[in-house]
């Protein structure tokens, strides 16, 4: 594996993890105070130490909290840029987003530029990062987690039982009653989806743009569906990346990666069995038992922090990427020998934020007896992960004051919105990608690359897909109909 290649794997990684009906509610009171902050210029500068790149300049943006009171109390969005550098070929701006949610957005121009994001639309655009609101330099939310609470991440312990769920139960009400009683506590109710969307539309507004295009990953796919929906007129070109469906990152999408482990795990059985120096067997089924074994038998016996459920993450976390197979391969050897694997560092805003929109954006079942259920289900549907997928989170005991109902993401708008999708992705598995399609109808097309992993664009190697998302941020061209990338050559 090259350095490269694990310098691109490990950016990605890093960026890896609501009055009315929206469309109605995009444009809110208007007031003189409002049209001039919009308007005011940003004022660009270097960036923070953790997006430093010698072509990014940053800057931040005073928004509203609550878009129902536009003159009410204010927060900060920080936003980068990474400037076209022919004038002759700019077309306007490109938001990008990594996904998340929870991820800090504001070195990504520069990361997406040094994975291979082609010349031809970094001369096309400004290409424009930002930290949602609640992330990284913008205005943070936290939950005040523990180094406890945020080593086990976002899955909750594998379920076999229904006690399991109960137990797990008292952990997810903790965070759910922190997040709230958090010195962040005020933005809990805002920190959502439909007010993110927002934010980039006052972005737009200060960067003295007409229009914005947009290429967003993994969550970032529902953010840009939902400026589509909510500000149609307002966008140009729009690029979707591993996609949820049409609902975001709700219950069913949380349920949704059991069934994207399933997808994928097989492309590394196939791997390790075709690499016996691993020790983790010769054929795909020998590989599959060593997972059980292995998970059975950290949920009985932790080896240096690391039990069944962290193992578990650990595995779907690393099919994201293909260059983090032999990595992957490496920990399940080590932890078979009884030697201890380091978790991934904590990181509590990124965490935090993800909870306030996840929980925020949508309702979640709030009956204990509607998880067990679930995991009980999964758990045999989904066996790799399944009993922590359908299990119970803080999102079932979240406070339930929402100002205004999700997003609805419909055809209504240009046709403008063309969509990248993996056919075999962990965390966005196809069917929500196929969910999204036919919920944007005549607005997108859609291309599925025959590959696993998570991310297309331009981290993949399907030549097919890659041109085709290019061809669409430079001329605006998409295929006829929705096209399928088989597996040919790669770059």
């Amino acid at each position: 594996m090259s350095r490269k290649a694990l310098s691109v794997a490990g950016a990605a990684v890093a960026m890896v993890v609501t009055l009315g009906a929206p469309g109605a509610t995009a444009n809110t009171t208007t007031t003189a105070s409002t049209v001039a902050a919009a308007s005011r210029p940003l004022i660009w500068g270097p960036c923070p130490k953790e997006a430093a790149s010698p072509r990014l300049e940053c800057a931040t943006l005073d928004v509203p909290l609550d878009y129902r009171d536009p003159d009410g109390r204010r927060i900060e969005i920080a936003v980068s840029r990474m400037a076209s550098t022919d004038p002759a070929k700019r077309r306007g701006v490109l938001f990008t987003n990594p996904g998340g949610p929870g991820a800090a957005g504001l070195g990504y121009p520069a990361a997406l530029a040094a994975a291979g994001l082609p010349k031809d639309v970094t001369d096309t655009y400004d290409v424009i990062g930002f930290d949602p609101r609640g992330v990284g330099r913008s205005t943070p939310v936290t939950c005040d987690l523990t180094p406890w609470q945020q080593q086990r991440g976002s899955f909750p312990p594998y379920a076999r039982t229904a006690a399991d769920v109960a137990r797990e139960a008292e952990n997810a009400r903790a965070v759910a009653r922190q997040c709230a009683g958090s010195r962040t506590g005020w933005m809990l109710p805002h920190t959502t989806t439909a007010n993110t969307a927002r934010d980039m539309d006052r972005i737009r507004a200060a960067l003295g743009e007409p229009k914005a295009s947009y290429f967003g990953t993994s969550y970032g796919s529902y953010l840009g569906a939902a400026y589509a929906s909510m500000f149609p007129e307002r966008g140009d070109r729009i690029l979707l990346d591993s996609n949820l469906g049409p609902d975001g990152y709700d219950l069913q999408a949380f349920r949704r990666l059991g069934r994207g482990m399933e997808d994928r795990f097989p492309d590394f059985t196939e791997f390790a069995a075709a690499h016996p120096q691993y020790g983790l067997g010769t054929t795909p089924e020998q590989v599959t038992a060593k997972f059980h074994e292995l998970a059975d038998r950290l949920d009985a016996e932790p080896v240096g922090g690391m039990d069944g459920t962290l193992f578990r993450g650990m595995t779907f976390d690393r099919l994201y990427f293909e260059v983090l197979m032999p990595v992957l391969a490496e920990a399940w050897q080590a932890l078979d020998r009884g030697e201890p694997v380091p978790p991934p560092p904590p990181s509590e805003n990124l965490l935090a934020g993800r909870l306030h929109v996840i929980c925020g954006d949508s309702r979640w079942p709030t009956k204990i007896e509607a998880y067990q259920r679930n995991a009980a289900i999964d758990r045999v549907r989904y066996p790799l992960v399944g009993g922590s997928t359908g299990s119970i989170g803080p999102c079932a005991f979240w406070p339930h004051e929402r100002p205004e109902p999700p997003v609805h993401i419909d055809d209504q708008g240009p046709s403008n919105v063309l969509m990248v999708q993996n056919e075999r992705d962990p965390g966005t598995p196809l069917v929500g990608a196929e969910e999204l399609r036919r919920a944007l109808g005549r607005r997108a097309r859609l291309v599925t690359a025959d590959q696993g992993g998570h991310g297309v664009y331009p981290f993949g190697t399907n030549t097919c897909a890659n041109d085709a998302a290019t061809a669409f941020l430079t001329t605006g061209q998409r295929p006829a109909n929705d096209l399928f990338c088989a597996t040919g050559p790669t770059r």
